[in-house]
């Protein structure tokens, strides 16, 4: 029963669960701003999501090194189908948020020890499956929106969120049967304290300056999901159907770019991917405001294949420093800085763009460029 290789699993269930949370993400945001009217309500429809995943990061990474990410990452999927079913009895707001904190423990582990586990089992190919396996995520973010599409608009506000625990649960049973049970070995004593290992490697100047990046990319990441589709309806005249677009483009933008932008990386350098991924996001972001209707497709487009770039090259860049033993540590670390950025950075933003739409993109875009210059920086003096 577990004769599939670890990459085709988790691929397959990660697929699962990411068709579910396609088909309920452009609702959650129509659902809370029904309910408030308020623009800074919708952005914590990311950051509340951010709080529970970026506090529970480190904490599953190491329980991973030392125990194995198969029994987490089971918990991590019916934490999920859990989420769906408090989505489908939510009445109000808060209700939703409570959801989404539950969703946000239950896909900690989710993307942070795939590609642990992944950058383990393949070592010298890490940038390719990884890259794999995150495309995967993306392609089931990219169905979802439109299998909520085909759904009539009177069944939209239980069906999808049905389906989505229906996903979740079923992609956990698939992953207790066919997952091998596979743990890394220690090597020395150090390896049972992933963390000193993981102190070493964020010690340097160019670990920090990769986070920094991974925090712009959760905050770009959240204000897509979140603030973005309002800000477009309000300001660009998108309609529901519109908008279950923009996350289809979103989510095939990132998947996209990430199936090419992970063997390129194990080509060419993490340095070269990363700087190339971050430029064009903050392009994306920094042309938004000034281009009206359906013609911000375009630099929507730059700003998702940017994002998807630098995710994919960042990762394999940080599980490149520390050996087999910490892998799961420092995916935990990776995603404790993208969750802080997705907790923050959708707040940031719809504070601001409730009153200055245009500053509020352009902010962004300049730290990202900003990070982008301090990169090059540092990667002349590697």
């Amino acid at each position: 029963m577990q004769r599939f290789s670890p990459l085709l699993v988790l691929c397959i269930a990660a697929f699962f669960l990411m068709i579910g949370v396609g088909m309920i993400v452009s609702l959650l945001p129509q659902k809370v701003f029904a309910a408030t009217g308020s623009l800074e309500s919708v952005g914590l429809i990311a950051s509340v999501f951010a709080l529970a995943y970026f506090v529970a990061q480190l904490p599953v990474g190491m329980l991973a090194d030392r125990f194995g990410a198969k029994r987490l990452l089971v918990a991590g999927y019916t934490l999920c189908g859990l989420a769906g079913l408090v989505f489908l009895a939510a009445q109000d707001a808060g209700a939703v948020f409570a959801g989404r904190l539950i969703q946000g423990i239950g896909e900690a582990p989710i993307w942070a020890l795939g590609p642990a586990a992944l950058s383990v089992a393949y070592s010298h190919q890490k940038g390719r499956v990884i890259g794999i396996y995150n495309a995967t995520i993306h392609a089931g973010l990219t169905v979802g929106p439109l299998a909520t599409l085909v759904i009539a608009a009177d069944a939209r506000a239980t069906v999808p969120f049905a389906l989505f625990a229906g996903l979740c649960l079923a992609a956990a049973v698939f992953l207790a049967v066919f997952l091998r049970r596979a743990q890394p070995v220690p090597s020395s004593t150090t390896a049972s304290n992933p963390l000193a290992s993981l102190k070493t490697a964020l010690a340097t100047r160019s670990a920090g300056t990769v986070l920094a990046g991974v925090f712009l990319y959760g905050a770009g990441y959240g204000v897509f999901i979140s603030v973005l589709p309002v800000t477009m309806t309000l300001n660009n005249g998108f309609n529901p159907s519109t908008v279950a677009i923009l996350f289809t483009l979103f989510y095939a933008g990132i998947s996209l770019s990430q199936i090419v932008a992970g063997p390129l990386s194990d080509r060419i350098g993490r340095w070269r991917v990363m700087i190339a991924g971050m430029a064009a996001a903050a392009l994306g972001f920094a042309l938004l405001p000034f281009v009206p209707g359906l013609i911000a497709f375009g630099p929507l487009a730059f700003a998702s294949l940017g994002l998807g770039v630098y995710c994919v090259a960042s990762i394999a860049a940080l599980a490149d420093a520390v050996p087999d033993h910490a892998r799961g540590t420092v995916s935990g670390a990776y995603y404790l800085f993208w969750g802080f950025g997705y907790f923050a950075g959708p707040m940031a933003v719809g504070a601001l763009a409730a009153d200055w739409s245009v500053y509020a993109y352009l902010a962004l875009s300049a730290a990202m460029a900003a990070q982008v210059a301090v990169s090059a920086v540092v990667r002349s003096q590697r």
